[in-house]
């Protein structure tokens, strides 16, 4: 495992850096990555052999305590950094927190600014379901030759702004494929098919934790099912609770304390004298 010194001047071990992402694709490799926003979301992904995390800039602090080795990337948020020192500053303390890598999906721009201090950057392109108002709904960006055309271009712009890597959102399979020929951009596939470096997935789809999923997902658990049953176990408990006290039944003997016979006589006999 790679040993590194991250950017809080830390000695650390990684189960992937940027440079190795970089070889990914003529090593032959495929990576994986899912989102983690707590410790235990993160220790969870480091135990089933994930190697890299997405998590909001403001959570690296705590995913870090989740996890020491897997390559963490920082969501810089739209509103929480806007002005050119806010990104700055929101990205270099995620980075002395723990992160390897930031993401956006701002202009090129900021993309260029980050890079030029050598921060690693991922960009965005595809679908990005916040800008989506500008192609009318949440849908596949690239399917027509024009639009496929114009992403491609964006790929080109994205990898001369100094950016290392993209999120490839719900781009069609074949286009994002060839695409993926002609960058030199680590390609993170979600929903864009099999043609990427790293394979993405929201770690609540993964589990199954929402009852709607999206169509590039798959659920391997049904987390949902368990939370159903912890919310309707929460108010028979409430309910069986709220009943005893309704009927006397709570508490019991052996929910109090007790005090000797002598004890308490000798107590009694002391409030008296007190009056």
């Amino acid at each position: 495992m790679p040993r590194i010194y991250d950017w809080g001047a830390r000695e650390a071990e990684r189960t992937v850096t940027v440079a190795d992402l970089r070889a990914a694709r003529a090593a032959g490799k495929r990576y994986a990555q899912v989102t983690a926003e707590t410790p235990e979301e993160a220790a969870a992904a480091e135990a089933a052999g994930i190697e890299m995390l997405v998590t909001r800039a403001r959570n690296v602090e705590s995913v870090r305590k989740g996890s020491k080795k897997l390559f963490v990337t920082a969501a810089l948020g739209f509103a929480d950094a806007v002005t050119r020192d806010e990104i700055l500053r929101t990205a270099f303390k995620a980075l002395t927190d723990g992160a390897d890598a930031v993401i956006t999906a701002r202009g090129m721009e900021t993309v260029a600014m980050l890079a030029a201090e050598d921060i690693p950057v991922m960009g965005h392109l595809g679908l990005v379901p916040r800008k989506s108002t500008w192609v009318g709904k949440l849908r596949a960006f690239g399917k027509t030759a024009d639009e496929a055309l114009e992403l491609y271009r964006r790929f080109r712009r994205l990898e001369d702004a100094g950016a290392f890597a993209v999120e490839c959102e719900v781009i069609p399979a074949r286009v994002m494929a060839e695409i993926r020929q002609r960058t030199g951009l680590v390609t993170v596939s979600l929903g864009s098919g099999p043609a990427a470096d790293v394979l993405f997935l929201f770690s609540s789809d993964i589990c199954g934790e929402e009852g709607r999923l999206p169509r590039h997902a798959r659920a391997y658990g049904n987390l949902a099912a368990l939370q159903q049953q912890m919310r309707a176990e929460r108010v028979r408990a409430l309910t069986a609770f709220r009943a005893d006290v309704a009927a006397n039944a709570f508490p019991g003997p052996q929910e109090i304390s007790e005090i000797s016979d002598a004890e308490y006589d000798g107590f009694v006999a002391s409030l008296k004298k007190e009056g």
